[in-house]
């Protein structure tokens, strides 16, 4: 898999991308996370802060986006729980798969790794293909974050 930033001329296809996403998840088993979510002020700001990326494969076909950012979050300054470590580290936002072939978030895993050692991520409780590819992925649970709107999220961590 070929990862980079996001071309903004694609802006829409990746607008979409999401709400294929959210639409997978409610039909399987998680229909509350991005149920409120339109997706285009979330693309249009990591575009803008060139924190959106996408994955390619080898035929050029679109196999998903993220953000990709870098902490501190603030969202992660208070966790009902422990983190494993204080140092600087990177975060993964907004993964959605196009799910033309399997193991993006392993490909995405792997490739932030190169850039910090240290990340995290969250993710819905009831986002149970999430929290099974984070833990192949070397990611451990370590507590409950909540987001802005209050909403609680399982968070993970890999060091």
């Amino acid at each position: 898999m070929r990862i980079g930033q996001a071309d903004p001329a694609l802006r829409d296809d990746y607008v979409e991308l999401y709400r294929n996403a959210r639409r997978f998840m409610a039909a399987h088993g998680n229909p509350e996370q991005w149920r409120d979510k339109d997706f285009g002020e979330e693309v249009d700001l990591d575009l803008q802060n060139g924190a959106l990326y996408e994955g390619r494969n080898e035929a050029g076909e679109l196999l998903g986006v993220f953000a990709f950012l870098e902490g501190p979050d603030p969202t992660y300054g208070k966790i009902e729980g422990v983190w494993l470590d204080d140092s600087p580290y990177r975060v993964l936002h907004r993964v959605a798969s196009s799910f033309v072939e399997p193991g993006f978030i392993a490909g995405v895993t792997a490739w932030a790794s190169r850039i910090s050692p240290h990340l995290r991520i969250d993710t819905h409780r009831d986002n149970l293909p999430m929290q099974r590819a984070l833990a192949a992925a070397g990611f451990s649970p370590r507590g409950i974050i909540h987001l802005a709107t209050g909403e609680p999220r399982i968070a993970f961590e890999r060091v």
